[in-house]
């Protein structure tokens, strides 16, 4: 038997789950034999808030909110008021899509929808656009469309795509609160797209929301097609196993059962008191190892799938959403963070992957192997070689590239990609967020720094509303950025953008350029 420290480091570092074939190999990330014991403590304690969020505590106290997304693909688990709720909302996605995909529900013209836009953004968009992506094909049958965001050039570009099949194109907005600027703005150009092609924008639209929101209202008012709840006990970047993620994958006639089972299993075997048979706990303590607890290394995802190319933009909004916290449970600043980023392989190494060898060795690689690389028997580009070998190989020559260099990286494997596959992905990376969290002691589930931004949004649109009002009042006379910002008591640089962004927006605002914006005169000339 061979004596090398590195297979015999291998062998004791794999975790496989025999029943759905799920690896996890830690053995390049080079974790101390006493570290469990080190960090007992925050191990335990990461576990413990693991049952207490199952249980239904209201772990998110910051919102006063329980944490219920485990609870969607095992409503046993759900405090009983729930579990038949949690069924019932699965058995009428399913009867929707049934009945779009089936001719029973139908446009104004009484044909059949052909089309999909959902509409949404963040984990509203990123779940259903990762799901569509990795698990459909030329079979779809629905094309599938996404406004995600208030950029108006993206919205017409899509909107071009779906062109003359608007009119049997169905839309789904997705916004648990109905307040959300970007969806609200995506759902608007949508309704005026339909109303210039002299469509009723609520004879073809769906709202996904929590009920009596904004959105639950206006799509009450306007008669749409349906409206399905939206719990506020799900957070949107761990929405993709309800209704926000469920619906859209119906309908594009992904295997939702499957999806959730993958998500269960893995959410039962993570449940393992013993670390070294919990996947999801040992995933977090290697990122808390790497990063000395602190976040000190970036995570770079990199699947070798091409349908897995969404994965790294996902977990992007997981991880970083969830863990990039300012202050802990107990009110001390820790600016605690994990940067996440990713391409795919073999195209990550003719990227960034020489960087990652022979730069800064500020990161550990999570390499996604999927063991089956093609679902059919592959033609030969070498004697005896494919495309799925060479694939493959760049994995392997990868991971040993960056092992020879002192890089740190785990590889999670599976057997194929599917359903239930991604399902177990998913699962697998919710829980160790949930525990990572745990372990560092921050809430993983509130955004104050989003809600932030969303607060400085406002600002700057107040800003540019009374710039607006002022030019008018001030037709015809040149004003810098700094007299506008005098009479308007703001801020000059945000006034400054204020007025750019009108010259570069509104025909009748030009711009006189000086030596630095201090000089700039803006003038409103009609």
């Amino acid at each position: 038997m061979s004596k090398d420290p590195t297979w015999q480091e291998f062998s004791c570092s794999l975790l496989r789950y025999s029943d759905s074939g799920l690896w996890l190999d830690y053995s390049r990330m080079d974790i101390p034999t006493d570290y469990l014991k080190d960090n007992a403590t925050a191990i335990n304690r990461a576990l413990g808030e693991m049952r207490n969020i199952e249980a239904g505590e209201i772990v998110n106290t910051d919102e006063q909110r329980m944490v219920g997304h485990y609870w969607l693909r095992n409503p046993a688990l759900a405090p009983e008021s729930l579990e038949k709720v949690i069924m019932r909302n699965i058995a009428e996605i399913k009867a929707f899509a049934s009945g779009v995909h089936k001719g029973e529900v139908l446009t104004p013209a009484n044909q059949t929808f052909k089309h999909l836009l959902v509409i949404g953004i963040g984990g509203s968009a990123l779940g259903p656009q990762l799901a569509i992506d990795a698990l459909t094909g030329p079979d779809i049958p629905m094309s599938v469309h996404f406004l995600d965001n208030t950029d108006p050039d993206g919205i017409d570009r899509e909107i071009a795509r779906i062109g003359s099949g608007l009119d049997r194109t169905l839309s789904l907005v997705i916004s648990k609160s109905g307040g959300t600027k970007e969806t609200r703005n995506g759902m608007l150009e949508a309704k005026a797209a339909y109303e210039s092609a002299g469509l009723d924008f609520g004879r073809h639209a769906v709202a996904i929301t929590a009920p009596g929101s904004k959105l639950d209202q206006f799509a009450d008012e306007h008669h749409w097609i349906g409206r399905f709840e939206m719990d506020d006990w799900v957070g949107g970047r761990t929405s993709i196993t309800s209704v926000v993620g469920l619906m859209p994958m119906a309908l594009a006639g992904i295997d939702i059962d499957g999806f959730l089972e993958g998500a269960a299993q893995t959410d039962a075997k993570t449940r393992a008191a013993e670390v070294k048979q919990n996947a999801s706990m040992l995933m977090a303590i290697a990122w808390h190892h790497a990063g000395q607890g602190k976040g000190n290394r970036a995570m770079v995802i990199l699947p070798y799938k091409d349908r897995l190319r969404l994965l790294s933009s996902y977990l992007q909004q997981l991880v970083m959403e969830s863990i990039g916290k300012e202050l802990d449970r107990d009110s001390m600043c820790v600016n605690q963070g994990i940067n996440v980023f990713g391409n795919k392989g073999s195209t990550d190494q003719h990227a960034y992957v020489q960087q990652l060898r022979d730069g800064p060795d500020n990161f550990f690689a999570t390499f996604i192997e999927i063991r089956k690389t093609r679902s059919r028997q592959g033609m030969e580009v070498e004697p005896g070689i494919t495309t799925g070998d060479y694939l493959e190989g760049f994995l392997r020559g990868t991971r040993r590239a960056l092992f020879e260099s002192g890089r740190k990286s785990m590889t999670i494997s599976i057997p194929h990609l599917d359903a239930y596959y991604l399902g177990c992905l998913v699962a697998l990376y919710e829980r160790a967020v949930s525990f990572y969290a745990g372990l560092i002691n921050i809430n993983a589930y509130h955004q104050p720094g989003v809600e932030a931004g969303k607060a400085a949004a406002g600002q700057f649109l107040d800003i540019l509303s009374r710039v607006e009002m002022q030019l008018q009042s001030s037709r015809g006379q040149p004003l810098t950025a700094g007299e506008m910002a005098d009479v308007i008591q703001a801020d000059p640089e945000e006034t400054f953008h204020a007025l750019c962004h009108l010259a570069a927006n509104r025909n009748s605002i030009t711009v006189k350029s000086g030596a630095s914006p201090e000089e700039d005169r803006f003038t409103l000339v009609n």
